[in-house]
């Protein structure tokens, strides 16, 4: 599409920070005349980039690096801002008022607030608490939470000392919480009585009291209650039971009791700039989840410049993004606070009590920037909800997506249905970076389907199997110098071979990122669905998000996943889709949609079979898990299906055998 759906004013672009940012590089001799020069600079010297940033941003370090980086060739090994003493917390903390940090919503409808004072006097007594557990630098805190308030500050409190903080949501089972948490042995857990979630009220105590007598590390629960009306009342250590059992009880407390203690000073102790901060995880579709650990000082920089550069966030901004404490856009939104501005938390269904909930939430709570999954938008879309007729949404000048690719479909109707006048920023990146490589920039328009630019300092290019750059056509995302968010190193792995095998092996010093990607004529990104996931029919590669971009068409249709099936010395593209209730997948209809895929894909991207499921597996983080699918109807058994959200769905593929069989 050679027309674009939205261009920023020329008032806009005069006031951005990324206008602002430039010009004092140009002032300094950079040649950046436009966001390409600009890049190609930012990649071209990372040193003087990201130093340039942090000058800007004013990051608030007690001693500062002696260079911005060393060993820039070394890709992992390239070490950033050496000498740097500085602490995450402290520099999201800043904002001493009585703004509102937090506006914290629950879908029961509970809706509580936290200035920026209260989040730092909350803060500090969360921190002097377990402080007086013994916690030191380096030692691990979890949390199995809602996205609430007190998991920021919880993990805000875990910061302030150097502590390391990892988080999984209330939904994850026993095995799910086993595998991660049982890896990193935490010393304290934060942990719900339990959740809201699609009009239901689930309990959790049984299953956090289970997990905690499995990992012996846990020796305090703090309990967050958040179910009304019970009294959650923290359970004594079994001492009729054997010693031993007696001995491994962790000891159970209150956060209330935490919090009603006199106030107490706040301390930051300064680290180094790759001192961990965060363990994140890789979905663990394939065997226990890879436990990626992130450093505060890149993860910082990073959420810094991608909201102050690329989203231009200021203080004055309101910004909602539905997430979970198991998502990296958790870790990505309350870095938030570190640009003064107010935080809308929410948990629970995204489509409850109706299709309409979150923009409800968007025009009661004035949000500018609103982020959500592709996924969300493809449903809302479905479900015939048009919030520009129904909804006031003046105050939203962003709309943010991810999680998956946004279908052309999708662009257009967030500029048809949702608001005309919006910023839409599709992005892309992942756990793995804890960031984004391709993301949105208030000072280029928007292609319908694109990606807008690549992020700044993100050396990311697009390479052919021989690893030849690609100047059209698609090939594998890689990134082919350091950034300082890439994980410091993965938990466990003290001769960094998982860490190296998950994404150097294939080329030499350039991280490869498993997405299978396009660069357009524009300057911008496609992202054609994961390399690991992309069907191969006759030796042609296809990305699977070519095929569901044409599946979103189809209103009788509200979710799908394609794989390749072996056939006959040959792979063929089957196609699985749950329908909307009372239809049926009659043959019309499948011919209607390999039609439709033949003609705007191509011959070789129409499914040889489109089946009826009632269900699609996806991970926590709500990703189609095409492997476990493929692997199902292969007849292989799926490592680990506590990584998924519904591992109940492969049964409807497993029950296909004779309906695959068939030519």
């Amino acid at each position: 599409m050679s027309e674009p759906l939205w261009r920023p004013t020329a008032t806009a672009v005069a006031g951005s920070q990324l206008t602002e940012f430039t010009a004092r590089l140009r002032a300094q001799g950079v040649k950046a005349d436009n966001y390409d020069q600009l890049h190609a600079w930012s990649v071209a010297e990372p040193g003087a980039f990201w130093q340039a940033f942090w000058d800007y941003t004013g990051i608030v370090s007690s001693t500062p690096p002696r260079a911005a980086v060393e060993d820039v060739h070394l890709f992992p090994g390239a070490r950033w801002f050496p000498g740097a003493r500085l602490n995450f917390a402290e520099n999201l903390l800043q904002e001493r008022s009585g703004k509102t940090a937090f506006v914290a919503l629950l879908e029961n409808g509970r809706r509580e607030t936290r200035t920026y004072n209260e989040l730092y006097d909350e803060t500090a007594k969360l921190a002097w608490q377990l402080r007086q557990l013994g916690l030191q630098p380096g030692d691990r805190v979890a949390g199995w939470l809602p996205n609430i308030s007190q998991a920021a500050s919880a993990m805000l409190a875990t910061a302030s000392f150097g502590g390391v903080w990892s988080s999984c949501s209330p939904d994850f089972g026993e095995p799910g919480a086993l595998d991660r948490f049982g890896q990193i042995e935490p010393k304290v857990l934060f942990a719900c009585d339990g959740y809201y979630y699609a009009g239901k009220t689930l309990d959790i105590r049984s299953k956090v009291r289970n997990v905690a007598r499995q990992v012996p590390s846990i020796r305090t629960i703090v309990w967050v209650p958040v179910l009304e009306p019970q009294e959650l009342q923290p359970q004594p250590p079994a001492h009729d039971a054997g010693a031993a059992d007696a001995a491994a009880a962790p000891v159970e407390v209150m956060v209330s009791d935490w919090l009603a203690a006199p106030a107490q000073a706040l301390t930051f102790t300064q680290l180094p700039f790759d001192h961990p901060l965060y363990i994140l995880y890789s979905s663990g579709t394939t065997g226990k989840p890879k436990c990626i650990v992130h450093g505060q000082g890149g993860t910082l920089l990073q959420h810094k410049k991608e909201h102050q550069l690329h989203l231009d966030l200021r203080p004055e901004d309101v910004l909602f993004f539905f997430t979970t404490c198991g998502w990296m856009m958790w870790n990505w939104l309350i870095s938030a606070l570190a640009s003064r501005c107010t935080v809308v938390l929410f948990d629970g269904s995204p489509f409850h009590p109706g299709a309409e909930a979150m923009f409800d939430i968007c025009g009661r709570e004035q949000v500018s920037v609103f982020g959500i999954s592709a996924k969300f938008l493809s449903g809302a879309q479905k479900a015939g909800v048009e919030p520009a007729r129904s909804h006031p949404l003046a105050a939203m000048r962003m709309l943010i997506s991810t999680g998956s690719p946004l279908t052309q479909e999708g662009f257009q109707y967030v500029y048809n249905d949702i608001k005309a006048d919006c910023h839409l920023v599709s992005m892309s990146g992942g756990t793995d970076l804890i960031s984004c490589f391709m993301l949105g920039n208030p000072n280029l328009p928007v292609y319908e389907g694109e990606l807008q630019s690549p992020g700044l300092g993100m050396a990311v290019d697009i390479w052919d199997d021989r690893g030849w750059p690609l100047a059209a056509g698609k090939g594998e995302l890689v990134c082919t110098r350091p950034f300082p968010s890439a994980p410091v190193g993965f938990w466990n792995d003290p001769d960094e071979r998982k860490y190296r095998s998950a994404y150097f092996d294939r080329f030499d010093n350039v991280w490869v990122h498993g997405d299978y990607a396009e660069r357009t004529s524009h300057g911008g990104y496609i992202i054609h669905g994961r390399s690991d996931a992309v069907l191969n029919p006759g030796g042609v590669r296809i990305g699977t998000a070519e095929i569901y971009r044409q599946v979103e068409y189809f209103d009788e249709v509200v979710d799908a996943v394609c794989v390749g099936q072996q056939w006959q010395d040959d792979v063929r593209v089957v196609l699985f889709v749950v329908l909307r209730d009372q239809q049926t997948l009659t043959a019309e209809l499948t011919e209607a949609i390999r039609l439709r895929i033949r003609q705007y894909a191509s011959p070789r991207h129409t499914p040889a079979k489109v089946l009826a499921v009632a269900d699609i597996p996806r991970t926590m983080s709500g990703k189609i898990a095409e492997l476990a699918v493929r692997d199902t109807i292969h007849g292989r058994a799926v490592k680990n299906t506590s990584a998924l959200a519904n591992p109940e769905a492969l049964a409807h593929f497993a029950a296909l055998g004779d309906a695959l069989a068939e030519a």
